[in-house]
Parts: C-alpha cells; sequence; structure tokens
C-alpha cells in the first residue's frame, strides 16, 4: 500500500512540475555524479546569488520525489497526509496563478537504481550540467550490473544537453573526461590537473581560531584568484568552489562576481566539516554518507593536519556496494593502517577494515570494532586525549553522526551535524 500511494503521490509530482517548468522556463542548472553533489550544487547556487533570481534543492533533494518538489518550491512533509495537501495545492497555484517564479534551477539528481535517471531527465531538460566524479566504485552499485553501469546512468544528463551547451566536468576524473569525448557540448573542466580550465593549485588547511578550513587559488585565464571552503578539511572541498567559478563563466558572470556571491558558501552538514571535540581533541564530521572514493579521500586528508596527537579514523559499513562490498572494505583496511594510529570501525562489514587493517601492520589494540554507532561513541568517550584528530565517516544507514553528537565539546554544536530534523531523530 505504501509503494502504491508513493508511486501516486510521485507520477502527481512529475505531472505538475513538467507544467511548471513548460510555463515558466527556467534555465536548469543539473549536477550529477558520485561524489560531492551537494557542496558542488550550494556553492554553484551561491556563486550565482547575486546574478540570478534562483532556487536550488534543498539539501539532497535529488530524486524523483526530490527534484519535483524543488521545481514547485516545498520541502518534504514526510508522512503528513496535509503536508502533502499543502504541497500540491502549491503546485496547482503555481500553475493557474500568476507567480514570481525562479529564472534558474540549480537541481541535484541522483540515482539509486537503473532508471532513475532517465525519469528524472523526463521532467526537467538541463541547459547545463555538472559531472562531478564518476570513481572506479560509485554508490549505489549493487543495484546495478556493475560499476560501469552507474557512472553511465550518472552521467546521462550529459547526453541530454543541447548541442554546444556547457558541460562542466572535473579534470581529475578520467571517467568523465573519457565519456565526454564526442559530446557536442562546450566542456569546461575543472581540478587540479595542469590542463583544468579552472586550475587549483597551492591548496592549504588554515587552522587560525578565526579562519578554520581549506584555502587555495584557482587560474582562470592566467588570473589567480583565491577560494575558500570554510570549516572543512580536505583537497576534494575546492572542487565545488571551483565548479561554481567554471558555471559562473558559462553564464557570463566575471570571477570577481561569482567570488562575491561564494563569499556566503558553507559546505553542507556532515561533509569533512571541523569541530571542536572532548578533552581537546579535533572531530571531523564526515557522517553524511560513504562510498569507497569518498573514504579514500578522506583518509587522505589526515596529511593537510601538522602537529597534532593521534590520528584516529572511525569508520562506518559502506552500504549498497552488493558483490564488491568484502573486497572495498578490505581494501579500505589496508589504507587504514597505513594513515591512522587507531582505527575504530562500526558495523558488521567494517569489521573487514579491522581484520585488514592488522593484518597490514595495525596492532590489535589500536583497532577495535562496534556493531553500533552507540557502542562506539561510549567507548570513545574514553578513548580520545588531547590534541587527537577524530575522523567519523559511515554511511547513512550506520547513523554515524550519533557518535560525532556524543564527541562534541559543545553540545551546542548538534544543531550543526547532520540529520538532525525530528523526523531523523525517531529513527
Amino acid at each position: 500500500m505504501k509503494s502504491f500511494l508513493r508511486n501516486v503521490v510521485s507520477s502527481l509530482l512529475i505531472m505538475l512540475s513538467r507544467g511548471i517548468l513548460r510555463r515558466y522556463k527556467p534555465q536548469v542548472v543539473m549536477v550529477t555524479g558520485s561524489v560531492g553533489k551537494t557542496s558542488t550544487k550550494d556553492a554553484i547556487a551561491a556563486a550565482l546569488s547575486g546574478e540570478f533570481y534562483l532556487r536550488a534543492s534543498e539539501k539532497s533533494y535529488n530524486s524523483e520525489l526530490g527534484v519535483p518538489l524543488t521545481i514547485i518550491g516545498a520541502k518534504t512533509p514526510w508522512g503528513s497526509f496535509c503536508g502533502w495537501l499543502g504541497v500540491f495545492i502549491e503546485a496547482f497555484c503555481l500553475l493557474i496563478l500568476p507567480n514570481h517564479y525562479p529564472k534558474l534551477l540549480v537541481l541535484e539528481v541522483g540515482a539509486d537504481h537503473p532508471g532513475d535517471l532517465e525519469r528524472i531527465l523526463r521532467i526537467a531538460t538541463p541547459h547545463i550540467v555538472v559531472v562531478t566524479r564518476l570513481p572506479e566504485m560509485p554508490v549505489h552499485v549493487e543495484a546495478y550490473e556493475g560499476p560501469a553501469e552507474v557512472r553511465e546512468e550518472e552521467f546521462a544528463p550529459a547526453r541530454a544537453l543541447p548541442h554546444g551547451a556547457p558541460l562542466i566536468l572535473s579534470a581529475d576524473d578520467v571517467y568523465a573526461r573519457t565519456m565526454a569525448k564526442g559530446l557536442h557540448t562546450t566542456t569546461i573542466s575543472y581540478g587540479y590537473a595542469p590542463d583544468a580550465r579552472i586550475h587549483i593549485e597551492a591548496a592549504e588547511f588554515l587552522t587560525d581560531a578565526d579562519q578554520i578550513g581549506m584555502k587555495g587559488e584557482v587560474l582562470v585565464e592566467d588570473t589567480a584568484y583565491d577560494i575558500h571552503a570554510p570549516g572543512v578539511l580536505g583537497l576534494q572541498q575546492l572542487y565545488a568552489p571551483a565548479a561554481a567559478l567554471a558555471v559562473a563563466g558559462a553564464l557570463g558572470i566575471s570571477p570577481k562576481q561569482a567570488l562575491k556571491g561564494l563569499a556566503s558558501y558553507a559546505p553542507p552538514p556532515g561533509r569533512a566539516r571541523v569541530l571542536p571535540g572532548k578533552n581537546q581533541s579535533t572531530l571531523i564530521d564526515d557522517t553524511y554518507n560513504a562510498s569507497p572514493a569518498a573514504v579514500e579521500e578522506a583518509l587522505a586528508s589526515f596529511v593537510l593536519i601538522q602537529n597534532v596527537g593521534r590520528k584516529i579514523a572511525v569508520l562506518g559499513d559502506m552500504l549498497e556496494l552488493g558483490r564488491y562490498s568484502v573486497a572495498e572494505h578490505e581494501r579500505i583496511g589496508e589504507l587504514a593502517a597505513t594513515s591512522v594510529d587507531v582505527l575504530i570501525t562500526v558495523g558488521t562489514r567494517a569489521r573487514a577494515m579491522r581484520s585488514t587493517a592488522i593484518a597490514h601492520g595495525l596492532g590489535e589494540a589500536e583497532a577495535l570494532s562496534f556493531d553500533t554507532a552507540v557502542e562506539a561513541a561510549d567507548a570513545l568517550t574514553h578513548l580520545i586525549q588531547k590534541g587527537d584528530v577524530v575522523l567519523i565517516k559511515g554511511s547513512q544507514g550506520v547513523r554515524m553522526e550519533r557518535i560525532v553528537e556524543k564527541l562534541l565539546h559543545d553540545p551546542k554544536d548538534a544543531t550543526r551535524l547532520a540529520r538532525q530534523e525530528g523526523e531523523w531523530k525517531k529513527r
């Protein structure tokens, strides 16, 4: 019955959102890829905010329910009948009554199962597409025949672009670059690769009390500009503002104008945010979700932090990997053995990380496993010491944000974490 109702609601939302797009004809910037979509979408919205009346996807509204909600301009009512009724009334009003509708939509799109993006592309046709990253082992691979099929689906919005339209992609992603060959688009690349049109360099992690986060430079047509990703750790955090500058340029907005908007950009909760922890420790809250590529990036980020105590990684199950699960958890365990001083795993799948890390040289006393986030949080409150840097990361279903909440120096910082809405807290 729930599935039937969901299908009815989805069909109605799709029909209404198509009508809204036909009536108002906004430009559509579509953000796709396996990693970094929400940060990129938020950075694009910030960069363009001074030049366009726009709307961007709320949080990670990237499904065939989330995209219509963004088009309508409504938040998810969860299970509220009255809330859904309000959404439909709002949509009908947009269709029937005169409205001041956004001139540009920044839509994050994602695929959990085969055909998801095909259905979304029936709702909205992009004018500009941003492809973040298409890694070797993408998320949700268990629902597909293999990684190549996931990458093909996530690249589908690029194939839907009109002739000559801007395609923005990561210059550091070999799959995105390869798949873009032969397309009749105007391709603009960003990243650390020397041939990137928006070239990132001089990246560093700032630790000043009033300026914590990532800083770097981008070269745009031989002119250097400073970019920032405040409050977060990792080279990958500078991809979002660089992609935003690429989109701005495609729309005729100068880097200086775009950077004014980017001054308001703040990476979303649960994406490598740096927070003060108990016992004068530092927490890296990367708990929104986890894929092998994202965990690998998070572990690599430890090298950016200098003169600290122990490096502790708290890693949860990486879900939806299907037949690749064991091998990928073991691979991450091998990486952890050379990246961290202490490894804590959470969940049954993540136990493979611990055993592999021990096999590759990490001491048994420095590698612990727990079944749940709550158990791990209780143990960590007694384990962490002054100067420790604690990375917390795992798939959404493991609820790793509960660990961060328990380890915060100031409980009020819980409002800055992922999944703090009432509906999530009940789960």
